[in-house]
């Protein structure tokens, strides 16, 4: 079986809802997960607007989530006593921040990347943001599973 990703919050290819983007309340949309290869010692998660002005910019990158987790909760990044390890954004925060794209911008796709990776932890300085750790990541990769969501600021 193959590794898929899921939201309750949003169907795929479907608009986010106004309370996982920024100016709303920014809360991390729930992600749910199955047929991990049975090697997988950990996962990590990146979320990217591949449509943003300068490129592609990294909302979100999460790493070190256990192997035996099969869900990361709405709002996961609000209770960082049990959280997973989270990397600097591209806005310069250690957390999720949704979607924010430009007044009158085309919907933006907003991909939620899931990873199970052959390692139990990832060893990335505190200072490295989602683009580093998402590099790590994939060198320790054994499956990936993506869900996609847009969002248009009016």
């Amino acid at each position: 079986m193959a590794l898929t990703l899921i939201s309750k919050g949003f169907a795929q290819d479907q608009p986010l809802p106004s309370k996982y983007a920024r100016a709303g309340e920014n809360l991390f949309p729930p992600l749910a997960w199955s047929g991990a290869p049975d090697e997988t010692r950990s996962f990590a998660l990146v979320v990217e607007d591949p449509d943003a002005p300068n490129g592609t910019f990294h909302h979100c990158g999460i790493a070190n989530i256990p192997a035996q987790w099969t869900a990361l909760a709405e709002g996961a990044d609000t209770a960082p006593e049990r959280a997973p390890r989270f990397y600097k954004n591209d806005f310069g925060n250690a957390r999720y921040d949704g979607p924010q794209p430009p007044p009158g911008d085309r919907p933006h796709r907003y991909i939620f990347r899931l990873a199970a990776l052959d390692v139990p932890k990832l060893s990335i300085p505190d200072a490295a943001g989602v683009s580093t750790m998402w590099a790590e990541a994939k060198k320790h990769a054994l499956e990936e599973a993506s869900v996609t969501g847009t969002y248009q600021t009016q």
